[in-house]
């Protein structure tokens, strides 16, 4: 009887899984891995492409620029803050969503120095919604509401960069090294880690804004 080479007798050969194919969420994933691994100079086109086994050309079928990457990387990071339930506490409810974006800023130092970029992502304006929505329910509207808002912005980006900010230690040699030219920042302690505890900071500070 004449051999059969019937599939379900042959030993098949074992085949690499094919990759998922490339789509715009994994190549913000990937580029958020970089860029928490080796900052902003470590994202190119070329070395995110890498992580696919692919050309750069590849990912241009699902991004326009590398501005266009650092854009959704932002906005993806705004993902990981959460909506807080609305609560009887207003101000409570501003104060949540405000820790959580500064956490989410330090998880990814990166981003505090994108924050000038636009931010019209959906978990960007989601999280500006709802703090637009809480402040109104605090009482606030029009010029008082659009200054809150922003008071209360600049105020997480800012603490988050100086929180992110290499050797704060070393800022505050640098100004100790020459008290004669600043007395002042000498003596108030300025930038001294030893003397005023960031968290206790932002948290002093928040208070001061919400009253």
């Amino acid at each position: 009887m004449p051999k059969t080479d019937s599939i379900w007798l042959r030993a098949e050969p074992e085949r690499p899984r094919r990759p998922p194919p490339l789509t715009r969420e994994r190549i913000v994933e990937a580029a958020i891995a970089l860029l928490d691994a080796d900052g902003l100079d470590g994202l190119t086109m070329r070395r995110l492409a890498q992580r696919f086994d692919v050309s750069a050309t590849a990912l241009y079928w699902h991004v326009r620029t590398k501005d266009d990457v650092l854009d959704l990387a932002v906005d993806e990071i705004f993902s990981e803050v959460r909506l807080p339930a609305a609560t009887a506490d207003w101000r409570a409810d501003v104060s949540d969503l405000i820790r959580g974006w500064r956490d989410a800023m330090l998880r990814h130092p990166w981003s505090v120095t994108l924050i000038g970029r636009p931010m019209l992502g959906p978990n960007v304006l989601a999280r500006t919604e709802f703090l637009q929505a809480t402040l109104i329910r605090g009482g606030l509207t029009g010029h008082d509401l659009a200054v809150a808002t922003r008071l209360l912005a600049n105020f997480v980006v800012g603490a988050a960069a100086t929180a992110a900010a290499a050797d704060p230690a070393q800022a505050r040699r640098h100004i100790t090294a020459d008290p004669g030219a600043y007395p002042t920042l000498t003596a108030s302690g300025h930038l001294d880690p030893g003397e005023w505890n960031d968290d206790d900071l932002f948290e002093s500070g928040l208070h001061v804004l919400l009253g």
